[in-house]
Parts: structure tokens; sequence; C-alpha cells
């Protein structure tokens, strides 16, 4: 419920604060006195796009917060999804600048326009006669079948198997997407990944072949230098073995003469083994070389092969291609396991669509079942409301979609006297009827589910006195349950509020204002008064008054 409303600079509002208590509140004023501008404010702070016209002085920025208790409207979701602090008593704030710049906060949080204005239509629902719209809207009417068919739990599993339908869609769309694809691409990769397959690619393997490419090219000059190194080795007279054997043996006469030059004869002993065992290895190593220009010719082709794929893939090295081999084989092998994949999903979102079927079925069910509760209710309020006549055709067709609120279409049709044929609400009904249809239905709805808190907006504007003393009624007992706001030029309706407002202007240093202020008892007699006879009121229309607050 709105519990405080302040306002600065708008408008004819300097500064205003006011605030407000439950149950049914009645707000009246002169025309012109400022009732409108009050609920302009208010519609700032729910959400509604800023003018800046609307400022009152154009160098200040204007300043809306309005204070909600809400403890009651199940909205910890809400703050949760939106990261906002949650506050049983949460406080809407909008500010206007002179730039034009607009702000909005939740509880002191800077959040977008839309956030604000999803909050503010679970807070608030304003209804005037030219908002009456949303009344012939399919949704808006499936939605009061639904709270008397109590579907909301049958909603909530329905939406939920909707959204995984939607996802097992997406995932079946986006299969056959790549399929489509991936068949156009699917040779051209089969190609390359057998190119890159039919070369033993492996870590290392460019490494061995540039080396033996390196071998084989520079065999001759090999050979002769293993043949040079035997010599200088192994030669009788003057190779380095034998003159080491005779350094060795040199040596050997001192070696007993104390542990240095024991020392140095095994070092030389070291040396002749190391040197030994240096000559057996460049012995193998010369019979494993040989000229061999078919092995020359096949390594140089491996090399070019893999130096050709490098540069076509632009891979720096043999990993990289590698990486690439392994993309290509994933690709390949999706396209040639893609059909088994296609039949899983489409089963996938045929068996989702079977329980989406079901659930949509039931929800036909309990709407088909309510209907005619609905109509005889909408029938019997409206007689009392000056439309004896009024009778609706409700009709439940099929739909071939599957919609947020199930797979129907609802024919609403409405005919406001005898004979007459059944037509469209928005084309058959005026704005009275309109008016109090919805009033109405609002008030079938607040039994069944909990409402925001109602403005009605002079909805009782050109009907009689007995007909708004009946509307009176029913927004006085919808405020049994709910905070309900009537703006109204009508004594009979104004009379009904638990506390009454009034909205007047008053001139301040050469400036006229908007004020509102609670009535007391006293002051709603003359008011009430004023508006059954005028200023100048008369006995009859002060007993009047009195008699219709039913106070001495």
């Amino acid at each position: 419920m709105l519990t405080n409303l302040s306002i600065k600079n708008y408008a004819l509002i300097d500064d205003l604060n006011v605030s407000f208590p439950t149950g049914f509140v009645t707000i009246t004023g002169e025309t012109g006195a400022g009732k409108s501008i009050l609920l302009g404010a208010l519609s700032l702070v729910l959400g509604k796009r800023a003018d800046l016209s609307s400022l009152r002085n154009k160098e200040q920025k204007c300043i809306v917060e309005a204070e909600f208790e809400i403890d009651n409207y199940g909205l910890q979701p809400f703050f949760k999804e939106n990261d906002l602090d949650y506050d049983r008593q949460t406080i809407l704030r909008r500010e206007i600048h002179p730039s034009g710049k607009s702000r909005a906060f939740i509880n002191d949080s800077p959040v977008t326009l839309d956030i604000l204005s999803s909050l503010g239509n679970s807070l608030v629902d304003v209804h005037s006669q030219h908002q009456t719209l949303r009344l012939t809207e399919n949704e808006f009417q499936l939605k009061v079948v639904d709270a008397l068919a109590n579907n909301d739990n049958l909603l909530d599993d329905y939406r939920q198997v909707l959204d995984g339908y939607k996802a097992a869609q997406r995932d079946l769309r986006s299969l056959l997407d790549f399929q489509s694809q991936a068949i156009k691409e699917h040779d051209y990769n089969s190609f390359l990944l057998h190119e890159l397959q039919s070369t033993d690619l492996r870590e290392g393997l460019q490494i061995e072949l540039e080396e033996e490419y390196e071998q084989l090219s520079n065999v001759e000059s090999i050979l002769e230098t293993l043949s040079q190194s035997d010599q200088l080795l192994n030669d009788e007279q003057l190779g380095i073995l034998t003159r080491l054997e005779e350094l060795k043996r040199a040596v050997q006469n001192i070696s007993g003469y104390g542990n240095n030059f024991e020392s140095l004869y095994g070092r030389i002993q070291s040396v002749m083994i190391e040197l030994d065992d240096l000559s057996s290895e460049m012995d193998i190593l010369r019979g494993g070389v040989e000229v061999n220009p078919q092995r020359l010719q096949e390594v140089n082709t491996q090399l070019q092969m893999l130096y050709d794929l490098q540069k076509k893939h632009q891979a720096a090295n043999i990993q990289e291609l590698i990486a690439i081999r392994e993309a290509l084989s994933e690709k390949v092998g999706k396209v040639e396991n893609l059909e088994a994949q296609i039949t899983s999903a489409q089963k996938a979102v045929e068996d989702k669509e079977a329980v989406l079927h079901k659930l949509a079925v039931s929800l036909r069910e309990n709407r088909n079942a309510v209907i005619p509760k609905l109509k005889n209710m909408l029938q019997d309020k409206l007689s009392h409301l000056g439309m004896p006549s009024a009778t609706f055709k409700i009709v439940l067709e099929a739909s071939d979609n599957f919609r947020l609120n199930g797979r129907d279409d609802l024919i609403f049709q409405f005919s406001a006297n005898k004979g007459s044929d059944y037509g469209e609400l928005k084309k058959v009904a005026s704005g009275g009827e309109l008016s109090r249809i919805m009033l109405t239905i609002k008030s079938i709805l607040a039994k069944y589910e909990r409402l925001p808190t109602m403005i009605f907006d002079e909805i009782d504007t050109g009907v009689s006195g007995e007909i708004s003393n009946t509307m009176a009624n029913i927004m006085e007992q919808m405020s049994r349950s709910m905070q309900v706001f009537s703006i109204t030029h009508l004594p009979q309706v104004a009379s009904k509020g638990e506390t009454q407002f009034k909205v007047f202007k008053e001139e301040f240093d050469g400036k006229t204002m908007t004020r509102i202020k609670k009535l007391t008892e006293d002051e709603r007699v003359v008011e009430l008064a004023e508006m059954l006879g005028g200023k100048n009121m008369s006995d009859s229309a002060l007993a009047h008054a009195k008699q219709l607050l039913q106070v001495p």
C-alpha cells in the first residue's frame, strides 16, 4: 500500500508531503484544483516518461518520492533478480533535472526506468475512463478467468515447461543451422583432414627430419671428417692414442712414489678410456653414414610437405598443425554424427511439446469450468450498476501456438441491451460502460488474488446518484482487503471513504500552488455540502451531507 507521497517542484506543486492510511480513501476538489497533477506526479515515480515542462521552477530539479508497505506482495524474487535491497518499507524516487536528465531509485539504489516501471505496476493500478483499453486485451481477460479457475500453480508448471520447450527448440534450430552450414563445408574439411592425417604429424618430427636432411646433404664432409679424426686418434706413429700409451707407461714408473703421482696416472688412464670410447663411437657413426640420394629426396619431400601445410594453415609449427587436425576431426565428426544428434533433439522437442499440450488442455478445462460463473457474476453486478440487460458471450478456442498463458484464444463479447448483437468490448461498449465493467472485474479479482493499490480516477463521471452509490459500495468492499483510492466529484462516493482528502489551490507571494489536506469530520460535512449545493451552502445541503456521512 501507498503510505506516503512527497512532491517537490512539479507543476503547481512547490513542496507537498502527504501520508495515506489503509482502506478506502476518497480525494475531492474543484475542477482544476490539481487532482490530475497529483496523479501525474505519482505516475512519474511509477515509471512514466518525464516531461521537462512539468518542472515548476525550471532552474531546480523535480523530486517525487513514494513510500510503500510491500510486505504482503511477495516481491522478494523481484528484488533478488534485480540485485536490490529488499525492505518492507520501500521507497521509489524519481528526479527530473533542469538539463532534462532523469534518474530513478529504489531504496536509494539507481535503477533503469524499465525496472522502476515494472515494480510500479506491481504496486499501483491506476484506472480511469480513458484507461479501459486493457479490459479489451485478450491477455487481461484470460488473467481474470485464470484467477477464478485458481490456475496459478498450473500456470507456473506450464511456464516452466514452456521455457524448457523453447530451449529445446533453440537447440534443435542450432543443430539444423549448423548442419546446413556444415554440409557446405564438410567436403572441404574432409579433404583438409585427410591431407593432415596422411602426414605422420607428431611432436619432434620436424626437428628429426631437418637433422636427417642436414646429415644426408653433407654426407661426404661428415665421412671425411670422421676419417681424419680416426687417423688422428689411431695413427701408429703419431696417433693420439699411441702417444698417450707412451705417456701412460712413463708416468706409471713414478706412480708408486706418492699419492699425487698415482692420481696423475689414474687421470691418464681415464683419458685413454674416454678417447678409446670416442674412437669406437666415431667408427660406428662412420659405418652408419652412407650416400643415399633416394632417402635424401624422401626427407626433402616430407619436409616440403610440412612447410606447405604450415603455410596453407598459417601454422607456426607442427604443434599448431596437430591442433588444426584435431579441430578439423571434431568438425567432420560432428557432421557425420549430426543426424543422430538432430534425431535426439527432435525427440526432446516432441516430448516437451506433449507435456506442454497436456498442461494447456488442463488450463482450458479449468477455464471452461469457471466461465459460466464469471458471466453470472459480471451480469449480476452490472445489473446493480444501471446495466440490467448487459450480457456476455465468453468462449475459449484452441490456438495453434503455445503462448505464455496457454494455448487458448478467448472470445469475450458483450451486449448492453436486449436484442442487440454481441460484439467486441472495445467496439460496442461506451466509455462509461467500460468503466463499470472494469470496476466489476476488479472487484471480482480482489476476492481471488492480492491486487496492488487501486486508484479509480473519476470513473463515476456521468453516472446517476443511485448508481454512483453502488459503485462506492463496491469500492468500499474492495478496500477491506486492499488500499483503494477514488478521485471523485460525487458526494455519494466521497462520503463512503474511511478517509477523505481535499485538493485545492492557494496563492502565496503572488504564485498559485496546489495543496492537499486530510479533512476532519466537520470539514468533510462542509466539503460534501459544497459538492451538493455549491459554495452558498443551504441547510438542506448540510443536512444531506451529514446524512451521507451518518453523523448527527
